[in-house]
């Protein structure tokens, strides 16, 4: 233990800027993975750790002086292994099983690597180092929880949607949740969002999904049950037409293809859903009925008109969303070089004013009369007086 004691001491007054402490020792050891990132706020320099469970990961935050004295902590009972870097060396410690000290040193080849720690790193809700199963089968993460190198802009897309429902999430105390995710499809995204509600987040979830293949809802089913998602399970249904007369808390459509998108929002709004989360697709609707006698140039172009009639559909559906009491926002949530249809739809129950509900109403009816659009979702509002 001396020696350890002295090595540790020894890397730890070299500037360090990140340790890696793994390989644990026994299964009964909590953390399977202990990271200490020097960070830097308001010219103050200190270390963030990181404590990586199978599911969770804990953040402490210490001065730059205690950065021995906390992984000596560790090292001492519950790990075998540990990487340090300085801006010019690499560190490797590795204890074997009769306790005997063994440091590997060389010279950074690639300043790249441990420069990175003095950069503002993006705080992902779903990190490194958590064994998330779905995201492992989806090929994103290695079996030991680490990013594979292709999946990268997968990883940080899906990261993205977690982040806009999360934002959405953090300003209520949710204790539990009623959710429908529409054309949930063989996605892992599905799962991977009940992972974020009940291991992250701790709610109580219940969760539906619905597609309109049979072989798909009964693989989905037996994933979850794989999985041990007591609380989620899979129906056999069309977006249009689908009852449901419980209490709905939030409803997600990811790329639901033309109207069936607003078929969704159309059920979300009669069930009062508190959030609406809605990525829609395959937008033909105002392409085909778009005719502009002020405009006719937005015709002239069928790429443009597409594209402009694409944007105009959710223009309409954020206006009417807001027209029956809901805050709309349309965001870009993957960047548009990966994906053309990188437009969300994240609506939330809100008190607006009833002059900016009459608002958004009276710039949809500007928009139909211009274009001679005969919108899906106004037609299923006018319906039932809503409009």
């Amino acid at each position: 233990m001396e020696d350890t004691v002295k090595i540790i001491n020894e890397i730890c007054k070299d500037n360090i800027i990140k340790v890696v402490i793994s390989n644990k020792k026994n299964k009964e050891i909590k953390y399977n993975k202990i990271v200490f990132q020097l960070k830097e706020k308001n010219n103050k320099k200190y270390y963030q750790i990181e404590k990586f469970t199978d599911k969770q990961v804990f953040h402490e935050n210490i001065e730059t002086k205690d950065l021995n004295y906390k992984v000596l902590e560790y090292m001492k009972e519950d790990f075998k292994q540990l990487n340090a870097w300085s801006n010019n060396t690499t560190y490797d410690v590795k204890i074997s099983k009769k306790g005997k000290v063994f440091l590997g040193k060389k010279k950074n080849n690639n300043e790249n690597v441990v420069n990175k720690g003095h950069n503002k790193e993006k705080n992902y809700i779903l990190k490194e180092g958590m064994l998330i199963q779905p995201l492992i089968d989806l090929g994103v993460f290695t079996k030991e929880g680490k990013v594979v190198n292709s999946k990268y802009d997968k990883y940080k897309q899906i990261n993205r949607f977690i982040e806009i429902i999360d934002d959405e999430i953090k300003k209520n105390d949710y204790e539990e949740l009623t959710i429908l995710d529409f054309g949930c499809g063989k996605s892992y995204l599905t799962f991977v969002l009940y992972y974020y509600f009940v291991e992250i987040k701790k709610i109580n979830v219940k969760m539906i999904g619905l597609d309109l293949k049979e072989d798909v809802i009964k693989k989905c089913n037996e994933i979850s049950k794989k999985y041990k998602f007591d609380n989620l399970h899979f129906e056999l249904g069309d977006i249009n037409g689908f009852k449901y007369n419980n209490k709905v808390d939030m409803v997600i459509t990811l790329h639901a293809c033309d109207t069936a998108t607003d078929y969704a929002l159309y059920n979300a709004i009669k069930w009062n859903a508190k959030m609406i989360f809605s990525v829609p697709c395959c937008q033909h609707e105002f392409n085909y009925q778009m005719k502009a006698e002020n405009l006719d140039i937005l015709n002239k172009y069928g790429i443009i008109q597409e594209r402009v009639a694409a944007l105009m559909t959710d223009s309409v559906r954020g206006n009417l969303l807001e027209y029956v009491g809901y805050k709309a926002q349309l965001l870009e949530f993957i960047d548009i070089s990966h994906s053309p249809k990188n437009i969300l739809i994240r609506a939330s129950k809100s008190n607006l004013s009833k002059d900016k509900k009459e608002k958004s109403l009276q710039q949809v009816q500007i928009l139909m009369k211009e274009f001679n659009f005969n919108p899906t979702l106004y037609n299923l509002l006018k319906e039932d007086n809503l409009i």
